[in-house]
Protein backbone atom coordinates (compact mmCIF):
# COMPACT_ATOMS: atom_id res chain seq x y z
CA UNK A 1 0.00 0.00 0.00
CA UNK A 2 0.94 3.57 -0.76
CA UNK A 3 0.21 6.94 0.74
CA UNK A 4 0.58 9.49 -1.73
CA UNK A 5 0.94 12.39 0.97
CA UNK A 6 -0.04 16.38 0.07
CA UNK A 7 1.78 18.62 -1.63
CA UNK A 8 2.58 20.86 1.20
CA UNK A 9 3.73 18.17 3.52
CA UNK A 10 7.16 18.36 4.59
CA UNK A 11 8.60 15.27 6.14
CA UNK A 12 9.45 17.89 9.37
CA UNK A 13 6.49 19.12 9.67
CA UNK A 14 4.08 18.22 12.80
CA UNK A 15 1.37 16.57 10.02
CA UNK A 16 3.85 14.09 9.19
CA UNK A 17 5.34 13.62 12.66
CA UNK A 18 1.69 12.36 13.63
CA UNK A 19 1.12 10.38 10.75
CA UNK A 20 4.43 8.33 11.20
CA UNK A 21 3.45 7.64 14.74
CA UNK A 22 0.43 5.96 14.00
CA UNK A 23 2.27 3.82 11.46
CA UNK A 24 4.85 2.77 13.74
CA UNK A 25 2.56 1.68 15.99
CA UNK A 26 0.22 -0.70 13.24
CA UNK A 27 1.00 -4.30 13.88
CA UNK A 28 3.70 -6.14 11.42
CA UNK A 29 3.51 -2.82 9.19
CA UNK A 30 7.08 -1.65 8.37
CA UNK A 31 6.70 1.79 6.35
CA UNK A 32 9.31 3.59 4.03
CA UNK A 33 9.42 7.41 3.14
CA UNK A 34 10.51 7.91 -0.77
CA UNK A 35 10.35 11.38 -2.18
CA UNK A 36 10.58 12.44 -6.25
CA UNK A 37 10.71 15.17 -8.11
CA UNK A 38 7.56 15.94 -9.76
CA UNK A 39 6.59 18.73 -12.51
CA UNK A 40 5.70 21.45 -9.94
CA UNK A 41 6.17 20.04 -6.37
CA UNK A 42 8.24 17.01 -4.25
CA UNK A 43 6.28 14.34 -4.31
CA UNK A 44 6.54 12.28 -1.28
CA UNK A 45 4.85 9.03 -1.06
CA UNK A 46 5.16 6.40 1.75
CA UNK A 47 5.39 3.04 1.42
CA UNK A 48 3.41 0.17 3.51
CA UNK A 49 4.88 -3.27 3.66
CA UNK A 50 3.34 -6.01 5.73
CA UNK A 51 0.10 -7.24 6.40
CA UNK A 52 -1.74 -4.35 4.23
CA UNK A 53 -4.76 -6.77 3.61
CA UNK A 54 -6.15 -5.78 6.68
CA UNK A 55 -6.29 -1.70 6.44
CA UNK A 56 -9.14 -0.08 4.71
CA UNK A 57 -8.67 2.44 2.23
CA UNK A 58 -11.15 4.59 3.41
CA UNK A 59 -9.68 5.10 7.17
CA UNK A 60 -6.09 5.43 5.56
CA UNK A 61 -7.13 8.26 3.30
CA UNK A 62 -8.11 9.78 6.63
CA UNK A 63 -5.28 10.03 8.14
CA UNK A 64 -3.69 13.48 8.45
CA UNK A 65 -1.15 14.46 5.34
CA UNK A 66 -2.84 12.31 2.87
CA UNK A 67 -4.00 12.96 -0.10
CA UNK A 68 -4.71 9.28 -2.03
CA UNK A 69 -3.93 5.76 -1.13
CA UNK A 70 -2.86 3.34 -3.95
CA UNK A 71 -3.32 -0.17 -3.31
CA UNK A 72 -0.33 -2.16 -4.13
CA UNK A 73 -0.44 -5.74 -6.68
CA UNK A 74 2.64 -5.49 -8.68
CA UNK A 75 5.82 -6.63 -8.05
CA UNK A 76 7.51 -3.31 -8.72
CA UNK A 77 6.14 -1.42 -6.17
CA UNK A 78 8.78 1.71 -5.80
CA UNK A 79 9.33 1.92 -9.81
CA UNK A 80 6.23 1.03 -10.75
CA UNK A 81 3.11 3.32 -12.04
CA UNK A 82 -0.24 2.35 -9.47
CA UNK A 83 -3.42 2.56 -11.25
CA UNK A 84 -4.03 5.95 -12.95
CA UNK A 85 -0.93 7.35 -12.09
CA UNK A 86 0.30 9.31 -15.03
CA UNK A 87 3.07 11.92 -13.11
CA UNK A 88 6.24 12.88 -15.12
CA UNK A 89 8.85 12.58 -12.18
CA UNK A 90 12.47 12.46 -13.04
CA UNK A 91 15.81 13.54 -11.20
CA UNK A 92 19.04 15.73 -11.81
CA UNK A 93 22.37 14.23 -11.59
CA UNK A 94 25.03 17.20 -11.70
CA UNK A 95 23.26 19.73 -13.66
CA UNK A 96 21.64 17.27 -16.30
CA UNK A 97 18.24 15.72 -15.85
CA UNK A 98 16.68 12.71 -16.51
CA UNK A 99 13.35 12.13 -17.32
CA UNK A 100 11.12 10.22 -19.36
CA UNK A 101 10.86 13.64 -21.39
CA UNK A 102 14.54 13.78 -21.82
CA UNK A 103 17.41 12.42 -24.47
CA UNK A 104 21.04 12.07 -23.81
CA UNK A 105 23.74 10.63 -25.44
CA UNK A 106 26.11 8.66 -24.45
CA UNK A 107 28.71 8.52 -26.71
CA UNK A 108 31.87 7.40 -26.37
CA UNK A 109 34.92 4.08 -25.39
CA UNK A 110 33.47 0.59 -24.27
CA UNK A 111 36.60 0.16 -22.69
CA UNK A 112 39.28 2.58 -22.35
CA UNK A 113 42.95 2.01 -23.75
CA UNK A 114 44.93 5.05 -23.63
CA UNK A 115 44.84 8.68 -22.31
CA UNK A 116 45.25 9.55 -26.18
CA UNK A 117 42.19 7.94 -27.18
CA UNK A 118 39.85 9.26 -24.37
CA UNK A 119 40.88 13.02 -24.73
CA UNK A 120 40.23 12.64 -28.42
CA UNK A 121 36.89 11.21 -27.44
CA UNK A 122 35.70 13.86 -25.13
CA UNK A 123 37.17 17.09 -27.65
CA UNK A 124 35.14 15.64 -30.15
CA UNK A 125 31.64 15.42 -27.90
CA UNK A 126 32.55 18.81 -26.82
CA UNK A 127 33.10 20.14 -30.10
CA UNK A 128 29.17 18.91 -30.82
CA UNK A 129 27.63 20.09 -27.36
CA UNK A 130 27.45 17.11 -25.85
CA UNK A 131 27.86 16.55 -22.14
CA UNK A 132 27.98 13.03 -21.28
CA UNK A 133 30.08 10.16 -22.30
CA UNK A 134 30.43 6.31 -21.70
CA UNK A 135 34.18 5.18 -20.78
CA UNK A 136 34.49 1.73 -19.77
CA UNK A 137 37.21 0.82 -16.87
CA UNK A 138 35.99 -2.45 -15.28
CA UNK A 139 34.93 -4.86 -18.32
CA UNK A 140 33.68 -8.27 -17.41
CA UNK A 141 34.47 -10.57 -20.28
CA UNK A 142 32.91 -14.00 -21.31
CA UNK A 143 36.72 -15.09 -21.50
CA UNK A 144 39.05 -15.04 -18.62
CA UNK A 145 41.65 -14.17 -21.37
CA UNK A 146 39.98 -11.20 -22.66
CA UNK A 147 41.13 -7.69 -21.75
CA UNK A 148 39.41 -6.94 -18.24
CA UNK A 149 39.89 -3.20 -18.50
CA UNK A 150 42.44 -1.32 -16.96
CA UNK A 151 40.36 -0.38 -13.76
CA UNK A 152 41.40 1.91 -11.56
CA UNK A 153 44.73 2.85 -12.88
CA UNK A 154 42.12 4.78 -15.94
CA UNK A 155 40.19 6.52 -13.76
CA UNK A 156 42.17 10.05 -12.70
CA UNK A 157 42.97 10.63 -16.28
CA UNK A 158 38.94 9.93 -17.34
CA UNK A 159 37.85 12.29 -14.73
CA UNK A 160 40.44 14.86 -15.20
CA UNK A 161 39.65 14.68 -18.96
CA UNK A 162 35.71 14.79 -18.16
CA UNK A 163 36.33 17.99 -16.19
CA UNK A 164 38.32 19.66 -19.05
CA UNK A 165 36.22 19.06 -21.96
CA UNK A 166 33.05 19.89 -19.96
CA UNK A 167 31.48 16.15 -19.48
CA UNK A 168 29.13 15.85 -16.68
CA UNK A 169 28.32 12.78 -16.96
CA UNK A 170 30.07 9.51 -17.40
CA UNK A 171 28.60 5.99 -17.77
CA UNK A 172 30.81 3.21 -16.42
CA UNK A 173 30.40 -0.34 -16.05
CA UNK A 174 31.21 -1.97 -12.24
CA UNK A 175 31.28 -5.44 -11.71
CA UNK A 176 32.27 -5.23 -8.27
CA UNK A 177 31.18 -3.06 -5.23
CA UNK A 178 34.70 -2.11 -4.46
CA UNK A 179 34.42 -0.59 -7.49
CA UNK A 180 32.37 2.16 -6.10
CA UNK A 181 34.91 2.76 -3.60
CA UNK A 182 37.37 3.55 -6.48
CA UNK A 183 35.48 5.53 -8.55
CA UNK A 184 34.69 8.14 -5.80
CA UNK A 185 38.67 7.83 -4.10
CA UNK A 186 39.51 8.85 -7.70
CA UNK A 187 37.03 11.60 -7.95
CA UNK A 188 37.90 12.89 -5.03
CA UNK A 189 41.63 12.52 -6.40
CA UNK A 190 40.82 15.04 -9.71
CA UNK A 191 38.72 17.53 -7.96
CA UNK A 192 35.14 15.95 -8.44
CA UNK A 193 35.19 17.28 -11.74
CA UNK A 194 32.64 15.18 -13.33
CA UNK A 195 29.69 13.11 -12.32
CA UNK A 196 29.08 9.33 -12.83
CA UNK A 197 26.38 7.04 -13.72
CA UNK A 198 27.01 3.44 -12.38
CA UNK A 199 26.27 0.68 -14.97
CA UNK A 200 25.21 -2.33 -13.80
CA UNK A 201 25.47 -4.78 -16.90
CA UNK A 202 23.85 -7.27 -18.46
CA UNK A 203 25.68 -10.18 -16.77
CA UNK A 204 25.23 -8.87 -13.17
CA UNK A 205 21.44 -7.82 -13.63
CA UNK A 206 20.71 -10.96 -11.01
CA UNK A 207 23.68 -10.51 -9.33
CA UNK A 208 21.61 -9.52 -5.94
CA UNK A 209 24.07 -9.00 -3.31
CA UNK A 210 25.21 -6.51 -6.03
CA UNK A 211 22.14 -4.94 -6.78
CA UNK A 212 21.71 -4.30 -2.74
CA UNK A 213 25.26 -3.08 -2.02
CA UNK A 214 24.62 -0.33 -5.23
CA UNK A 215 21.43 0.65 -4.10
CA UNK A 216 22.58 1.33 -0.83
CA UNK A 217 24.66 4.54 -1.64
CA UNK A 218 22.81 6.94 -3.15
CA UNK A 219 25.45 9.35 -4.40
CA UNK A 220 25.19 8.08 -7.94
CA UNK A 221 22.63 7.28 -10.52
CA UNK A 222 22.58 3.77 -11.57
CA UNK A 223 22.13 2.39 -14.95
CA UNK A 224 20.45 -1.11 -15.14
CA UNK A 225 20.89 -3.05 -18.36
CA UNK A 226 18.36 -6.05 -19.30
CA UNK A 227 19.85 -9.68 -17.98
CA UNK A 228 20.77 -12.15 -20.52
CA UNK A 229 17.74 -14.15 -22.07
CA UNK A 230 15.41 -13.44 -19.02
CA UNK A 231 12.10 -11.67 -19.12
CA UNK A 232 11.31 -8.24 -19.17
CA UNK A 233 9.81 -8.88 -15.74
CA UNK A 234 12.41 -10.51 -14.15
CA UNK A 235 14.80 -7.75 -15.37
CA UNK A 236 12.53 -4.51 -13.99
CA UNK A 237 12.23 -6.93 -10.67
CA UNK A 238 16.61 -6.36 -10.95
CA UNK A 239 15.59 -2.35 -10.88
CA UNK A 240 13.56 -2.61 -8.07
CA UNK A 241 16.00 -4.29 -5.62
CA UNK A 242 17.99 -0.77 -6.28
CA UNK A 243 15.12 1.05 -5.45
CA UNK A 244 13.97 -0.61 -2.63
CA UNK A 245 17.47 -0.32 -0.67
CA UNK A 246 16.75 3.50 -1.41
CA UNK A 247 18.32 4.48 -4.81
CA UNK A 248 15.57 5.46 -6.83
CA UNK A 249 17.51 7.43 -9.47
CA UNK A 250 17.66 4.69 -11.95
CA UNK A 251 17.84 3.86 -15.54
CA UNK A 252 16.47 0.82 -17.52
CA UNK A 253 18.46 0.31 -20.58
CA UNK A 254 17.19 -2.23 -23.08
CA UNK A 255 20.52 -3.92 -24.99
CA UNK A 256 18.76 -6.55 -27.49
CA UNK A 257 17.92 -10.15 -26.58
CA UNK A 258 20.74 -12.99 -26.93
CA UNK A 259 19.70 -15.30 -28.97
CA UNK A 260 20.46 -16.64 -32.76
CA UNK A 261 16.60 -15.05 -33.78
CA UNK A 262 18.42 -12.27 -34.04
CA UNK A 263 20.97 -13.05 -36.46
CA UNK A 264 23.00 -11.58 -38.16
CA UNK A 265 22.75 -8.52 -35.77
CA UNK A 266 24.49 -9.32 -32.11
CA UNK A 267 20.91 -9.66 -30.12
CA UNK A 268 17.43 -9.17 -31.22
CA UNK A 269 16.67 -5.74 -30.51
CA UNK A 270 14.09 -5.50 -28.08
CA UNK A 271 13.73 -1.48 -28.20
CA UNK A 272 9.61 -2.22 -29.07
CA UNK A 273 9.76 -2.49 -24.97
CA UNK A 274 10.59 1.32 -24.93
CA UNK A 275 7.28 2.13 -24.05
CA UNK A 276 6.36 -1.07 -22.46
CA UNK A 277 8.80 -0.12 -19.65
CA UNK A 278 7.38 3.52 -19.26
CA UNK A 279 4.24 2.40 -18.77
CA UNK A 280 4.88 0.36 -16.27
CA UNK A 281 7.66 2.05 -14.24
CA UNK A 282 8.70 5.95 -14.09
CA UNK A 283 12.32 4.74 -15.32
CA UNK A 284 13.69 6.75 -18.02
CA UNK A 285 14.43 4.36 -20.65
CA UNK A 286 18.06 3.72 -22.00
CA UNK A 287 18.80 1.87 -25.59
CA UNK A 288 22.61 0.26 -26.36
CA UNK A 289 22.11 -0.24 -30.68
CA UNK A 290 26.02 -0.74 -30.62
CA UNK A 291 25.78 -4.23 -28.30
CA UNK A 292 22.25 -4.77 -29.93
CA UNK A 293 23.24 -4.80 -33.04
CA UNK A 294 27.53 -5.88 -33.28
CA UNK A 295 28.94 -4.73 -36.30
CA UNK A 296 29.36 -2.06 -38.71
CA UNK A 297 27.15 -3.11 -41.60
CA UNK A 298 25.15 -0.34 -43.61
CA UNK A 299 22.06 -0.97 -45.48
CA UNK A 300 21.69 -0.01 -49.51
CA UNK A 301 19.98 3.00 -48.50
CA UNK A 302 23.34 4.25 -47.15
CA UNK A 303 22.76 3.86 -43.49
CA UNK A 304 24.34 1.76 -40.57
CA UNK A 305 22.29 -0.74 -39.13
CA UNK A 306 23.23 0.80 -36.00
CA UNK A 307 21.47 4.16 -37.05
CA UNK A 308 18.48 2.23 -38.11
CA UNK A 309 18.05 0.63 -34.34
CA UNK A 310 19.20 4.01 -32.86
CA UNK A 311 16.45 5.73 -35.37
CA UNK A 312 13.82 2.96 -33.74
CA UNK A 313 14.85 3.55 -30.00
CA UNK A 314 14.18 7.37 -30.27
CA UNK A 315 11.10 7.51 -32.52
CA UNK A 316 9.67 4.99 -29.52
CA UNK A 317 10.53 7.57 -27.09
CA UNK A 318 14.11 6.52 -26.03
CA UNK A 319 15.24 8.93 -23.06
CA UNK A 320 18.92 7.65 -23.62
CA UNK A 321 21.42 6.35 -25.83
CA UNK A 322 24.85 4.52 -24.88
CA UNK A 323 26.76 3.85 -28.22
CA UNK A 324 30.10 2.93 -28.73
CA UNK A 325 32.63 5.77 -30.48
CA UNK A 326 36.27 5.02 -30.86
CA UNK A 327 39.29 7.23 -32.21
CA UNK A 328 40.80 4.53 -34.24
CA UNK A 329 38.35 1.46 -34.12
CA UNK A 330 41.01 -1.08 -35.19
CA UNK A 331 42.83 -0.69 -31.89
CA UNK A 332 40.05 -0.78 -29.98
CA UNK A 333 40.41 -3.39 -26.88
CA UNK A 334 37.18 -4.37 -26.47
CA UNK A 335 34.49 -4.33 -29.59
CA UNK A 336 36.20 -2.33 -32.30
CA UNK A 337 34.18 -3.80 -35.07
CA UNK A 338 31.11 -2.07 -34.02
CA UNK A 339 32.68 1.16 -32.99
CA UNK A 340 31.63 4.34 -35.18
CA UNK A 341 34.45 6.66 -35.72
CA UNK A 342 34.28 9.87 -34.74
CA UNK A 343 34.04 11.23 -37.84
CA UNK A 344 30.55 9.77 -37.84
CA UNK A 345 29.62 11.74 -34.86
CA UNK A 346 28.04 14.59 -36.14
CA UNK A 347 25.95 12.22 -39.27
CA UNK A 348 24.99 10.03 -35.50
CA UNK A 349 24.03 13.32 -33.98
CA UNK A 350 21.71 14.50 -36.49
CA UNK A 351 20.32 11.36 -37.55
CA UNK A 352 19.15 10.97 -33.21
CA UNK A 353 17.38 14.84 -33.89
CA UNK A 354 15.57 13.86 -36.47
CA UNK A 355 14.31 10.68 -35.31
CA UNK A 356 13.73 12.65 -32.03
CA UNK A 357 12.03 14.97 -33.86
CA UNK A 358 9.39 12.42 -35.37
CA UNK A 359 8.66 11.30 -31.92
CA UNK A 360 7.67 14.59 -30.86
CA UNK A 361 5.61 15.02 -33.95
CA UNK A 362 4.50 11.94 -32.93
CA UNK A 363 3.66 12.64 -29.02
CA UNK A 364 1.70 16.41 -30.71
CA UNK A 365 -0.44 13.93 -33.23
CA UNK A 366 -1.53 11.81 -30.27
CA UNK A 367 -2.47 15.05 -27.87
CA UNK A 368 -4.81 16.19 -30.63
CA UNK A 369 -6.46 12.74 -31.09
CA UNK A 370 -7.25 13.10 -27.27
CA UNK A 371 -5.22 10.87 -25.80
CA UNK A 372 -4.13 10.93 -22.08
CA UNK A 373 -0.75 9.49 -23.21
CA UNK A 374 2.09 9.47 -20.52
CA UNK A 375 4.77 12.61 -20.65
CA UNK A 376 7.90 11.86 -22.77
Amino acid sequence: MILILKPDINTNSETFRSLETFLENLPNIRHRVHQETGAQQLLTEVYLVGDTAALAIEDMQSLPGVERVVRVSEEYRVLGRHKDDRRPTWFDYNGVRFGQDTLHVFAGLCAVNTREHVEAMMKALQSHGQVCTRMGAYKPRTSPYSFQGHGKACLPYVFELAGKYGIKVVAMEITHEDHVDEIVEALEQTGNPTGVILQIGTRNTQNFELLKSVGRQKRFPVLLKRGFGITLEESLNAAEYLASEGNRNVVFALRGMKTNMGDPHRNLVDFAHVPVVKRLTRMPVCIDPSHSVGTRDMAPDGMLDVMHVTAQGVIAGANMILVDFHPDPASALVDGPQALTLDELPWYLDDVQIAREAYLKRQQRAEAAGSPGVPG
